[in-house]
């Protein structure tokens, strides 16, 4: 499985895996084990498992996978055995013949508290966690480390009651007791087979809320939600979210708890959001903790999300899981659609839902589309790599999502649900491939466009980059006909020089070029009409012509983002603003406002001119939309958030970051002083919203305020006028919860207000002992607007603060990650020194911590599309990491590939 070469200097070169390699394992484990003494310094891990071989391979060595294990026992069948190391892989020839069962016991020691990776068995906070995907059960134990071997897990845990009171692993707590000098143990049970990465133990001082649950079959099952002593008033938010999500599981696929209890735990070392280890989730603080002291209403929404996506993993992943890696968006892509539609389907509003969707697609077109577009570009189901952390990308996630949903979007909720029933019928219990889902879903809905299409549908599977899909519309107002001329086309990738058209369902609309009225589509040579119609482009190009088009119609394509493409259709800016202004389509509405906004941007950055740049047509516009008496105030919100800096360079051949940010700083300010009594008005109808709800009406009525606020400030600043500012740093005081808070100190530092400074010292001084808090306030100075280079200095300055940890994945995303990646016009730098600071950090964290540094690595993925002297100097700075010569496989995989040609 396994391909490797020799570099130019003789050095092994890292080995690349291959897809296309993958073959069965020559054993299977059927039972594991697994005893526990835990010790910082030094836990024994006693392994038994049961083998068999695969009678489907040509007989062989067992081959191990180990790192920095310290090996004491080998015994097969009770007896001693020979046995060799292969570099971290412990090689077992002589075990018995046939296919007959035999046991292996393997006894090794680790050192968790020195375990700075995060991953394998560590030590934070004084207690033991677990963190075991991709790779990571091969810190704790020899074993077969790959997804495609499942088995059933017993786990026993000893320590010291004192300091570990709290024992917890997989499944069913079967057994507990005390043992001699004051120590204890547990034992747990697991009753569903499963791959090694969705193992979990966590041991220490914890407390937990619990709740009873009945599901609808009748079946009783405890919740618990563990925390350290002292949070257990955050939980409340987290254990909502998971009855839900145990709730919404059952009422909209059927899937039930299929354990006695489900437990969560969190802690502040964790280099993921959360992780979905059967029965056992650990999660990052950040997904757990909530009260509306110290949570906004984006940690309320965010908890809410990921808690249903690790639960919901409890079918799509766990009990039927991945074949090999390259599978991951089998259960990531799958799961992050459903908990996109469990969120959905929480809000009861539609204009919610809406605000969802675009939410969600805004996080694909600033991150992932610029992925498809860079040195890490690969399909949604990759044919290779060297560190499989590096694949956790938002192409394996939301891209992976998008083909899901585009699955729904041809077979219907209703038969997407059956397909989904299937899947459970066919593969229940067992480790299986992206392919394997997709002709389930077909096959469940033979007569659907997709069951038709199958086999080129499955291309999003393996072809990367971003499809262009092209529109040309032509209005014949004699024959009252409309004719949309639709083409498709997608750009090389990374080893794809050529690409065959994919499936892309193209949910289409027409909106009447006077009236603004929704004119009804009647597809040439039928009878029926209806508001939308789904065109399913297969071809490299098609049109459709639609019959009885009253009046010259405004095509509103993609509808709801039917498909992960861009749209290239030649709209002109009154096309957009009637779209703005009537589209019943909430996405085409909110895209036509964005479309109008970059169409400015692009206009000024080419002429260098950052002053009127937003014209009054679009003034205007914006203005009806923040008055408008029925549209949502969360959708508002949307519609009057700018590009960002990001979105915006994705859009230039040529990307000189300093000249996008003055321009975006341009259009911010004149959007303030233009609709200056607009927001006076838009924060005194918005800023009161009574007891604290973090619900979608209450939270936008929030977000709308939140966002006048800034505007107020930003205008009053730069006009020298205290009145906005000093009600900013009151609101500050006063507010009620942290999201007004939060805003309020946003606003100020966001505008450079002198009161800035003193706002912030008086947040630290309240929040200093809420480390999650704290890490807003880290990010908040490390994502200001850079004032004459001012950002850098301070960031280098919050480094040093006693409070900053770069061992803690959330601190040094706060402060790093916040700067290199969230700050475009802080961190392009025209001397360089963002660059060097990235390239001193990539290292720094490399050392202790691979995964983080190589995240924080992709901060350089989109170098070659820079201007001078921005591009010289990127350049300069990924060599610098790249030849450091003890350089984890993590970060060298992406600093190589993106200093390739």
């Amino acid at each position: 499985m396994l391909q490797s070469s020799k570099d130019d200097g003789g050095a092994q070169a890292p080995a690349i895996v291959l897809r296309e390699a993958y073959s069965a394992p020559a054993f299977w484990i059927d039972t594991v084990d697994l005893c526990f003494d835990l010790d910082p310094a030094k836990t024994r891990v006693l392994n038994k498992m049961t083998l068999r071989r695969n009678p489907d391979v040509p007989a062989q060595a067992l081959r191990l996978d180990g790192e920095e294990l310290n090996l004491a026992r080998v015994l097969v069948n009770g007896q001693g055995t020979s046995f060799k190391m292969d570099g971290d892989k412990l090689v077992l020839e002589n075990l018995p013949e046939g296919n007959e069962p035999f046991a292996l016991e393997i006894f090794t020691t680790c050192n968790p508290g020195k375990n700075t990776k995060l991953m394998g068995l560590y030590v934070s906070n004084d207690s033991f966690f677990t963190q075991c995907e991709a790779e990571g059960f091969r810190r704790i134990t020899y074993f077969l480390d790959r997804p495609d071997v499942m088995a059933s897990y017993t786990v026993t845990l000893r320590a010291d009651k004192a300091k570990y009171p709290v024992l917890l692993s997989n499944g069913n707590l079967v057994e507990q007791g005390a043992l001699e000098d004051g120590r204890h143990f547990a034992k747990w049970v697991d009753p569903h087979k499963k791959p090694c990465y969705l193992f979990a133990l966590v041991a220490g001082q914890l407390v937990a809320r619990e709740q009873r649950i009945t599901s609808r079959a009748g079946k009783d099952h405890l919740l618990q939600v563990y925390v350290r002593p002292g949070d257990l008033d955050k939980t409340e938010h987290a254990m909502n979210s998971l009855m839900a999500s145990v709730a919404w599981d059952e009422a909209r696929f059927g899937l039930p708890l299929d354990l006695e209890r489900f437990m969560v735990v969190a802690t502040s070392d964790f280099n993921m959001g959360a992780m979905e280890n059967k029965g056992l989730n650990i999660f990052n603080t950040k997904y757990v903790l909530a009260n509306q002291a110290t949570a906004t209403d984006v940690d309320y929404s965010n908890i809410e999300s990921v808690v249903g996506h690790e639960y919901f993993h409890n079918w799509t992943g766990n009990r039927i899981t991945c074949r090999d890696w390259f599978q991951l968006s089998l259960k990531e892509g799958l799961t992050v659609f459903r908990d996109q539609e469990f969120s959905q389907d929480l809000c009861a509003d539609p204009s919610a839902r809406a605000v969802k969707r675009i939410e969600d697609v805004r996080v694909l077109r600033t991150a992932q589309f610029p992925e498809d577009a860079g040195p890490m570009a690969h399909p949604v189901r990759p044919d290779s790599y060297i560190e499989i952390n590096n694949f956790y990308t938002v192409t394996i996630y939301e891209k992976g999502a998008e083909v899901v949903r585009m699955m729904q979007t041809l077979t219907s909720r209703a038969g997407f649900a059956k397909g989904m029933t299937l899947y459970f019928e066919r593969f229940d219990g067992q480790a299986v491939t992206c392919d394997d889902f997709a002709q389930a879903i077909a096959d469940a809905n033979s007569d659907s466009p997709l069951a038709a299409l199958l086999p080129q549908f499955k291309r999003w599977y393996s072809q990367a980059g971003t499809p262009r899909v092209a529109a040309r519309g032509e209005y014949n107002a004699e024959a009252k006909t409309y004719t949309l001329h639709l083409s498709q086309s997608c750009a090389p990738t990374v080893g794809q020089p050529e690409k065959l058209p994919f499936v892309i369902p193209v949910s289409l609309g027409l909106v009447g070029a006077q009236t603004g009225a929704a004119l009804p589509l009647q597809l040439q040579g039928t009878t029926t009409a209806s508001d939308s119609y789904l065109f399913v482009l297969s071809q490299a190009s098609e049109s459709v012509t639609f019959e009885n088009v009253a009046e010259e119609p405004v095509p509103s394509i993609l509808r709801g983002f039917s498909a992960p493409v861009v749209l290239d259709f030649d709209y002109s800016d009154a096309q957009l603003l009637t779209l703005l202004a009537h589209d019943n389509d909430p996405f085409n509405r909110w895209e036509a406002g964005q479309r109008l906004a970059l169409r400015s941007a692009t206009a000024a950055i080419a002429s260098g001119n950052t002053s009127g740049v937003l014209n009054d047509a679009y003034i205007a516009a914006m203005r009806a939309v923040l008055r408008h008496p029925t549209l949502d105030a969360a959708f508002k919100e949307l519609v009057l958030t700018l590009p960002s800096e990001t979105y915006i360079a994705e859009q230039l051949d040529l990307v000189d970051p300093q000249r996008i940010h003055a321009v975006r700083d341009s259009m911010r300010l004149q959007l303030a002083r233009a609709l200056f009594a607009d927001w006076e008005w838009a924060y005194a109808e918005h800023q009161d919203n009574g007891a604290y709800r973090p619900d979608p009406l209450s939270s936008g009525r929030r977000a709308l305020a939140g966002m006048a606020l800034t505007f107020l400030c930003l205008a009053s600043t730069e006009s020298r006028d205290a009145v906005w500012p000093g009600k900013t740093l009151q609101r500050f005081k006063d507010a009620g919860n942290m999201t007004d808070r939060f805003n309020a100190l946003q606003a100020l530092v966001s505008a450079g207000h002198a009161h800035a400074a003193p706002a912030l010292a008086r947040f630290y001084s309240q929040f200093k002992d809420e480390a999650l808090v704290l890490d807003k306030w880290f990010a908040l100075q490390a994502s200001a607007p850079d004032r004459g280079g001012n950002v850098l200095p301070a960031v280098r300055q919050l480094m040093t603060h006693p409070d900053f940890n770069l061992r803690n994945p959330n601190r040094a995303r706060s402060v790093i990650f916040s700067y290199c990646s969230g700050n475009p016009g802080g961190f392009h730098r025209a001397d360089a020194a963002g660059y060097v600071f990235w390239s001193e950090r990539v290292m720094e964290l490399d050392a202790t911590n691979p995964q983080v540094a190589a995240r924080l690595a992709r901060a350089m993925d989109r170098w070659k599309r820079l201007a001078e002297p921005y591009r010289s100097a990127a350049c300069e700075a990924l060599k610098r990491v790249a030849a450091k010569v003890d350089l984890s496989n993590d970060v060298r995989e992406v600093v190589e590939r993106a200093l390739a040609d």
